[in-house]
């Protein structure tokens, strides 16, 4: 497992990104037959790759979203009230109906170690993330398309893919 330098990683983004998304939209539009398999060999070997701790860059860029039991979950075990929890750490956007971080990076981000202060209870969309073996890809391409400029992983799941539909070799 190698360090992800982000410095490299977002030149590479720069570069390819339309390419990548472009390669999502056609994979959308005419997925594989397997497609779901294709990921989740994919998955595997994405982390085989992989190191979170090395980059936390959804942490520093990004801002999950909160679900009411998320909120709860967290608030109580930061010992605060849902509602104050709230006021001191989250936003309301009205456009999307989300309760989201008010600053980043995210407030729970140790920035010297890139480990959260609230793994154990850390929001479902942050368990959850990069999203990349959620049970219809298809499903999720919108997602993907967004995450290739933020998150590694995400960006070599869909280099690989692309490797795996347009040449039909395997991974190792």
């Amino acid at each position: 497992m190698q360090a992800i330098n982000l410095r490299s990683f977002k030149q590479k983004v720069r570069y390819h990104k339309k390419k990548l998304s472009a390669f999502l939209t056609r994979l959308e539009k005419k997925p594989p037959r397997k497609l779901d398999a294709l990921t989740l060999q994919v998955d595997k070997a994405v982390w085989r790759e992989t190191d979170c701790l090395s980059c936390a860059n959804c942490c520093k860029t990004m801002s999950p979203t909160y679900t009411p039991k998320d909120i709860k979950r967290i608030s109580t075990h930061l010992g605060m009230t849902g509602r104050a929890f709230k006021e001191k750490w989250l936003y309301y956007d009205k456009k999307d109906g989300d309760w989201m971080n008010k600053r980043q990076p995210c407030q729970f981000l140790d920035l010297t170690t890139n480990m959260c202060s609230i793994y154990a209870v850390r929001p479902a969309d942050c368990s959850g993330f990069p999203h990349l073996t959620k049970k219809k890809m298809v499903d999720y391409m919108h997602v993907h398309k967004q995450n290739i400029a933020y998150c590694p992983a995400t960006y070599k799941m869909v280099e690989k893919m692309k490797l795996l539909v347009t040449t039909g070799k395997h991974l190792q």
